[in-house]
């Protein structure tokens, strides 16, 4: 008679059933005979192999592109070792000689004693998001050998932004991942300008793009001058909430500078305004739309009194 409850096997069912629903591909490793004792089925639908194919983990070994085998296996094996999760990406040969961009996540787990017992995790298709990468650092590449950079601030110019802005609005919407929009605006720049002359309203927006492009910190944000006085930032990824706080950053990191305003209708030092807009694109969806909309929000900013940010409806 069997000691498992109909419940349980119930439960295991469903379990199973979640598992290979996904998208993620879910395996098991045991440590002792270093086999799978599962691998989903996902797996033949993003290589090719299949199921039975993947025995050991010298299957897994044998199938990790040739110039980044030995660092990854060494790398997994000494942080499973010590008894580490981890996560590791690499490429990953298809049953028809291509390859595809795998991002293995494993959790190591312990006996009670405290020895490892076994190895699970999930290998995720990342093929795209590591297409997404190489544009941006080919885009990159050409801000450093072509006219994407501003000739007065030095930093990225308009022609660099749109072309970010399109990677990053395909990404999102392919993706379904949020994408959050900085527009800012320094406030009566033109009475700055005509109170110290363009000289020096040239110094003032030079001193202002270097302060701001250490704003936004994460790899893939982008820091651009738009145009005159306004700059914009480009956040992947970002939600409103984090979106505002950057913008807040952008916005004491300005007052820090203490940058004298004489003419400014609100404070004795240089302040700016800005407007923060998150979307999830959908085909429906247009980019320039979505700038215009940031620029609405800037506009009720200097409403608002200036110095200050709007986001939201």
């Amino acid at each position: 008679m069997s000691d498992i409850s109909p419940k349980m096997e119930t439960d295991s069912a469903v379990y199973k059933t979640l598992l290979e629903s996904t998208k993620a591909i879910p395996w098991k490793i045991d440590w002792a005979s270093m086999k799978f004792a599962y691998i989903g089925p996902q797996i033949e639908g993003v290589l090719g192999w299949t199921q039975a194919s993947w025995v050991g983990v010298e299957d897994w070994a044998a199938r990790i592109h040739p110039d980044e085998r030995e660092s990854i296996v060494n790398f997994c094996v000494a942080q499973s070792q010590a008894g580490v999760d981890h996560e590791a990406d690499y490429r990953a040969l298809t049953q028809d000689g291509g390859y595809v961009w795998i991002r293995d996540v494993v959790h190591v787990v312990r006996k009670p004693d405290g020895s490892v017992d076994a190895l699970i995790g999930f290998m995720f298709d990342i093929s795209e998001q590591k297409k997404t990468e190489a544009k941006l650092v080919d885009l990159r590449k050409e801000l450093e050998v072509m006219s994407f950079k501003d000739g007065l601030t030095d930093v990225a110019n308009r022609r660099m932004f749109d072309s970010v802005l399109e990677v990053e609005w395909d990404n999102a919407r392919r993706n379904n991942h949020a994408l959050s929009l900085i527009m800012l605006d320094i406030d009566y720049f033109k009475q700055y300008n005509d109170h110290y002359g363009h000289v020096q309203g040239d110094n003032c927006l030079k001193q202002v793009a270097k302060v701001l492009s250490a704003a936004a910190t994460r790899s893939r944000d982008f820091f651009a001058r738009f145009g005159g006085e306004e700059f914009m930032i480009i956040l992947p990824e970002a939600s409103e909430n984090s979106a505002c706080i950057v913008a807040e950053r952008c916005r004491n990191l300005i007052l820090k500078e203490r940058i004298a305003h004489e003419k400014s209708q609100i404070s004795n030092t240089l302040t700016i305004s800005l407007g923060v807009g998150t979307i999830i694109p959908s085909q429906q969806d247009q980019s320039i739309a979505f700038i215009e909309l940031v620029d609405k929000r800037l506009y009720q900013a200097k409403q608002n009194g200036r110095n200050c940010i709007a986001a939201g409806a």
